[in-house]
């Protein structure tokens, strides 16, 4: 994020990260059973989300993890190719779309797996028992700030790790780290202690594990 907390511009422009960064990032993906992003992120981002910026092999890749409430993934989104295992999170009701049956078809044939949690909001503390059922036990969460609220919201983050770069984008419609509704106290807030912080690139990144 850039220092004033913002994971993209007004204008949806997120080049924060350098090489290294990225590097990191694609490392951490490499060692995790998953990663999960809203749908918000695919539809802005269209992200592969594997293993590409170091060498990896096809069975690197963590399984996808999209939470997506009224089933809006476009049949196209590279997160629904075949580098590997992708799993849709979404809802009873999944919103109105008059060709919900016909997607959920097309889906199928793309070997996705669907999961069905809460009625009109994926249920996030359900789906994380569902998902470590699967043997999906370390998920990387990578936004965006809608459902990273909703986790830390939950008390679903044990660690927190961010690359901040020395840039202040602004803007009050800006994405930031966390959106949603946030605390109403300081006392309700997630509670963080301090784990590691380094150099990288032209910034900095900061690692935290959440006090429970």
């Amino acid at each position: 994020m850039s220092l004033d907390g913002k994971l993209a511009t007004i204008e949806n422009d997120s080049r924060i990260s350098g090489e290294d960064d990225l590097k990191r990032v694609h490392k951490i993906r490499k060692s995790v059973d998953g990663i999960m992003v809203g749908i918000g992120t695919v539809l802005k981002d269209d992200p592969r989300l594997t293993v590409h910026k170091i060498n990896a092999k096809k069975e690197d890749n963590p399984i996808r993890i999209v939470v997506d409430s009224n089933l809006r993934i476009p049949l196209n989104a590279r997160v629904l190719n075949d580098d590997a295992t992708t799993i849709i999170a979404t809802t009873e009701n999944m919103g109105e779309n008059k060709n919900i049956n016909e997607k959920i078809r097309e889906l199928a044939k793309k070997n996705i797996i669907i999961i069905k949690t809460g009625i009109d909001k994926v249920d996030l503390v359900k789906l994380m028992e569902l998902l470590y059922k699967k043997g999906i036990k370390n998920i990387l969460l990578e936004g965006g700030g809608t459902l990273n609220w909703g986790m830390f919201e939950n008390n679903l983050v044990d660690e927190v790790r961010v690359y901040i770069a020395p840039k202040i984008f602004g803007g009050k419609g800006a994405p930031t780290f966390v959106d949603g509704d946030g605390f109403k106290t300081v006392d309700e807030c997630i509670k963080l202690a301090l784990k590691n912080c380094y150099k990288l690139d032209d910034g900095i990144v900061i690692e935290y594990t959440v006090k429970k």
